[in-house]
């Protein structure tokens, strides 16, 4: 009842805040803007067999759960080509099981805490400069979240500094990257394998530099890790415990006539995450009989690893997406989920062709893997923050399909009714297939 009560009190807000918003155009909506979210995430799985439960497995009876989050994007105008950033939000609800059992878990929205209930936090709080390097022709950055109106030249740097979260600069792909409106799963949101640093709730401290040219854009970030796996808190120990990340961007066309991108990113963290051998090595010599690769806290943990991915329009009505994805799989990951291979590829069909033209239905298939020291230590009866069922007797890749029709009904109100089939969840072929039923609310303005 309290959680229906306050999504009463958040659309309501929306209304009021969308009746108050400058006019476009005017001297202050280009000096600074106000936008708005609000999503809630409501999912259903029934029973399904499984020959042994553990830990942090998936429960195999019947289960709902909800999230919620209700974001403000504020930005400001500071001087020529800087900005200010800051978005309180309201994020409350939890996933199945408390978001554990499944690598590729089936809710983007969702984060593993202890407290389901509505808190208030600063998701993001960053400053951006742009320092054009050509005065031959300026691309119109209009008025967005996270965005004030500005004219930026084709050939540019962009210094990011504050807290944010790494996926809104890396890994942006045009078809499959946010689960607020796109596919929900996980492992579709981003590549599964890329383990980016963040806090519990996905958001971390980072320096950001990117140099953009017409077709191509370089970028680098040094990033804060948190203090223990998928942990809230951050340290800034940057000598020990830090994540390198590197992008590649070309913005070119796979199909003649049709914008297409490319990105090759490449990471390496390090942190506080145990190796998987040495867990099952002080299981085996009594030093540590928890078998729970978190709580081997010493610097010098690192992980190493790549995500290569396009998306590509074939045509007015459709577009396509590919990721491959992978790591070393040697050490614990630390704070995203556990996948040390993943394969995603989709399409996303635009309602144009049966004149809904902002509909969208999007198709897509996930594979995910682990590495042989993973496994061993999955098989050993360890487990990390998402995945353990005690032990594992028969692996398989985890594979998942995920199809959903969004509809938007207003101006700032879209819909979408979802539907994910995760085949051997946690690597486990002794558990599933699960249906996963979703249905997605969405205002955005």
């Amino acid at each position: 009842m309290q959680i229906k009560i306050l999504v009463l009190i958040l659309y309501c807000a929306s209304f009021l805040s969308y009746c108050q918003e400058p006019a476009s155009g005017s001297d202050s909506a280009k000096a600074w803007n106000v936008h708005y979210q609000f999503t809630m995430v409501d999912q259903y799985h029934p029973g399904f067999h499984a020959l042994y439960s553990g830990l942090n497995s998936l429960q195999n009876t019947q289960e709902s759960a909800m999230t919620i989050t209700s974001t403000v994007f504020t930005g400001a105008r500071l001087w020529n080509g800087a900005s200010i950033f800051c978005n309180p939000e309201i994020a409350g609800g939890k996933g199945f099981s408390g978001a554990t059992g499944v690598a590729g878990f089936p809710n983007g929205e969702s984060f593993r805490v202890s407290n389901p209930a509505p808190t208030l936090t600063i998701a993001r709080l960053f400053v951006r400069q742009r320092i054009n390097l050509s005065t031959m022709k300026f691309d119109t950055l209009n008025d967005d979240a996270n965005q004030v109106w500005e004219k930026v030249s084709e050939t540019n740097l962009t210094l990011t500094a504050g807290k944010i979260s790494l996926t809104d600069i890396f890994d942006d792909n045009k078809y499959s990257h946010d689960p607020r409106t796109q596919f929900l799963n996980w492992s579709l949101m981003d590549g599964g394998a890329w383990d980016f640093p963040a806090d519990t709730r996905g958001y971390t401290y980072s320096f950001v530099l990117e140099y953009n040219l017409p077709i191509l854009s370089f970028r680098g970030a040094l990033s804060a890790e948190p203090t223990t796996a998928n942990g809230p808190d951050l340290e800034f120990v940057w000598e020990k415990a830090v994540g390198y990340t590197f992008e590649t961007e070309f913005r070119t066309s796979l199909m003649a006539g049709r914008p297409g991108t490319v990105r090759a990113l490449l990471f390496k963290n390090y942190s506080h995450a145990g190796t998987y051998n040495l867990a099952i090595e002080s299981d085996k010599n009594g030093t540590d009989t928890s078998l729970n690769v978190s709580t081997l806290s010493s610097y010098g943990g690192s992980k190493t690893g790549f995500n290569v991915g396009f998306d590509q329009e074939i045509a007015s009505f459709l577009g396509a997406f590919l990721r491959i994805s992978w790591n070393d799989g040697t050490s614990s990951a630390w704070a995203f989920t556990e996948i040390d291979q993943s394969l995603s590829l989709g399409i996303n069909i635009l309602g144009g062709l049966w004149k809904r033209k902002e509909d969208i239905i999007g198709l897509g298939l996930s594979i995910n893997g682990i590495s042989n020291e993973h496994r061993q230590f999955l098989n050993s009866g360890g487990y990390e923050f998402i995945i353990g069922d005690g032990k594992l007797t028969h692996y398989g890749t985890e594979n998942i399909l995920e199809a959903y029709y969004s509809c938007k009904l207003l101006t700032s109100l879209f819909v979408t009714a979802d539907y994910q089939l995760i085949g051997n969840p946690a690597y486990n072929m002794d558990r599933g297939p699960v249906n996963v039923y979703s249905a997605r609310v969405h205002v955005e303005f």
